[in-house]
């Protein structure tokens, strides 16, 4: 990696590149910290700190939706709405037959992609605005009710409403462009960045505090650095985990007849098929926490509903560390059934099989067609077996390890959040080694 970085600054257009995505990146993060007029701070980062789904969320947006600031949505809404078209691509023929129509497709996909970013960022501002509304004090109705006349307190609420939902909508809007712009100008993979910093930013600012209450007064606080020692080697030791298994994938031979055609002769090669073990990423744990934490957003939005909240939240959000089995056990069932969704949404055995049969190549062993496309399903769900097993061992060993090195240590790297680093700093990687690589090979055109 640091050999990476070192090449791909000695060239100037990738140099270029990696400064210009690094302003962008000091752009979020600056538009992190500008506060939203007429909220509570500590009011309303408790009530996100006291739900799961919204503290994994403010966690992606580094802290930004616990301060109440402008990007308090960060990235989200975008990233909801690029799955949400990629689930309607498969199911709707229409869109399908949009994305197979090349550039100018992708163009009218990406501008629907848009549009709905634009709707559920207004539909979670509204929903934060409802559910933090009932915490008294969260919202300074006296801020907005200060108007000639006299509004009242309702009147002053739908202002303040208003007001939020414009303002978090455009923050999230303006998220969107800048992760577009780092994608279009910069390295790539302009999301992945724009989340990878906000996680790596939260936890750099809860490790940077512990460090100052450790060097505070060092004899007193040996106890601080060495919890800080043992999590720094506890996140070594599962980083590295999390990398070998990342990295690792089953590769398929595939040997191509030769063809004559005319006076030339064609193929005789052999291929693989990679097949990596996290293929679907960290996409199965986001839905599985996203899908067992709405019933406690949508509970706590009905007034009469408290002993069912209070119930839910007793059995379903304690995690590993508490007594809500339930928890577990729900969370463990939607890893397994997301991970393998997602599995048949990557790869498509029979099209694999009908690409391969196409270009006169064949598995050995393996007759093509229809035996090749079930040998290929088959192989497709045992690696997603093993890919679901381990997600459902990164979402609950981490956290037990890292109580090890101390309590408040524990949520510095969220389960999902380990997944997230990892896997956008091997595609940084992969992706300067990519640009280095085209370079070179003009160089050596010219």
């Amino acid at each position: 990696m640091i050999e990476t970085l070192k090449n791909a600054f000695r060239n100037k257009d990738i140099r270029k590149k990696i400064i210009l995505t690094l302003l962008l990146l000091l752009l979020f993060r600056v538009g992190c910290y500008i506060p939203i007029p007429g909220l509570t701070r500590d009011t309303f980062a408790s009530a996100v700190t006291g739900n799961d789904f919204l503290a994994l969320m403010s966690g992606i947006t580094g802290s930004a939706l616990a301060n109440g600031t402008l990007f308090a949505l960060g990235i989200g809404p975008y990233i909801n709405s690029s799955i949400i078209m990629q689930l309607l691509t498969v199911g709707i023929p229409a869109l399908e037959r949009l994305s197979k129509q090349g550039e100018e497709g992708r163009k009218k996909i990406t501008n629907i992609t848009r549009l709905v970013t634009i709707i559920l960022a207004i539909i979670q501002s509204v929903g934060i605005i409802v559910l933090f509304g009932q915490n008294e004090g969260a919202i300074n109705t006296a801020y907005f009710g200060n108007v000639p006349g006299g509004i009242g307190e309702t009147g002053a609420m739908w202002i303040a409403g208003i007001f939020m939902t414009v303002v978090y909508t455009a923050g999230s809007c303006l998220v969107m462009w800048i992760g577009e712009r780092i994608t279009e100008y910069g390295v790539g993979n302009g999301i992945s960045m724009i989340i990878f910093i906000g996680i790596l930013s939260t936890a750099g600012t809860t490790i940077v505090g512990k460090f100052e209450t450790a060097f505070t007064n060092i004899p007193n606080n040996l106890s601080e650095l060495w919890s800080i020692l043992a999590f720094v080697v506890i996140a070594v030791l599962i980083f590295f985990a999390i990398v070998y298994v990342d990295l690792a994938e089953r590769r398929i031979p595939v040997q191509y007849a030769k063809q004559v055609r005319g006076t030339k002769m064609y193929g005789g090669q052999s291929s693989v098929i990679p097949m990596k073990i996290s293929g679907s990423g960290v996409m199965p744990l986001i839905f599985a926490y996203a899908i067992i934490s709405f019933p406690s957003m949508i509970m706590s939005l009905v007034p009469n509903w408290s002993d069912e909240l209070d119930w839910w939240t007793t059995q379903f959000q304690q995690g590993p560390n508490g007594t809500g089995i339930y928890y577990i056990l729900v969370l463990c069932v939607l890893i397994f059934v997301f991970s393998f969704f997602y599995a048949q949404i990557q790869f498509n055995p029979e099209d694999v099989s009908r690409n391969i049969q196409q270009n006169g190549g064949f598995i050995q062993g393996i007759r093509p067609g229809k035996p090749t496309a079930e040998y290929l399903s088959r192989i497709n769900k045992r690696i997603t077996l093993f890919g679901a097993i381990f997600l459902t061992l990164v979402a609950f060993v981490p956290s037990i390890a890292f109580s090890w090195a101390g309590d408040d240590l524990v949520n510095v790297f969220s389960t999902t959040g380990i997944l997230i680093v990892v896997s956008v700093a091997l595609e940084f990687d992969k992706q300067l080694q990519s640009q280095i690589l085209m370079k070179n090979y003009k160089g050596f055109l010219k």
